[in-house]
């Protein structure tokens, strides 16, 4: 029993140092966050098709990411509950292999541009729409291709990985 808490917990600090190293290295180009975002790391949401202490690690890594990156408090708050309700959201359809991603698409999609134009956030105005296209292809480009490209790979070998 001991032994599965550890593996779990182990499991959870391994993704969310993935994702912070990750994140650091988009925002070094400078998509880690702002109008137009690719996060790498999001390709990371699909992990909870394999295992369940993605969800925890996923949380963790993008508030620690978002803390990191120098974020306003709002978008440490928001951005890490988008993306744990898109890791939850994934592990729920996991059953549906294509559809992984979409709990994470739609929930970075909504919130994030939210974030952008609040006023406790980052104050854009009058650019909702144009930020939930801008924020939603960034996320279609790293969930829905580079992480079903790691979903699809990892699934050649997730026995052996995540056993």
């Amino acid at each position: 029993m001991k032994n599965k808490k550890v593996l779990f917990l182990t499991q959870a600090a391994m993704i969310a140092a993935l994702y912070v190293v990750l994140t650091t290295l988009a925002n070094l180009f400078g998509l880690a966050s702002g109008a137009i975002q690719v996060r790498l790391s999001e390709m990371l949401t699909v992990l909870p098709f394999f295992i369940p202490a993605a969800i925890p690690g996923l949380f963790l890594g993008c508030f620690l990411s978002n803390l990191l990156t120098g974020c306003c408090i709002l978008d440490i708050v928001m951005g890490s509950l988008a993306t744990l309700i898109g890791a939850v959201g994934a592990y729920l359809l996991r059953r549906w292999k294509w559809a992984v991603p979409l709990p994470t698409i739609l929930a970075n999609a909504i919130i994030v541009p939210y974030v952008l134009t609040s006023p406790y956030g980052y104050g854009l105005t009058d650019a909702w729409w144009y930020l939930v296209v801008t924020v939603g292809l960034g996320e279609i480009i790293s969930c829905g291709i580079l992480g079903m490209i790691l979903l699809l790979t990892l699934q050649k070998y997730g026995r052996r990985i995540f056993t």
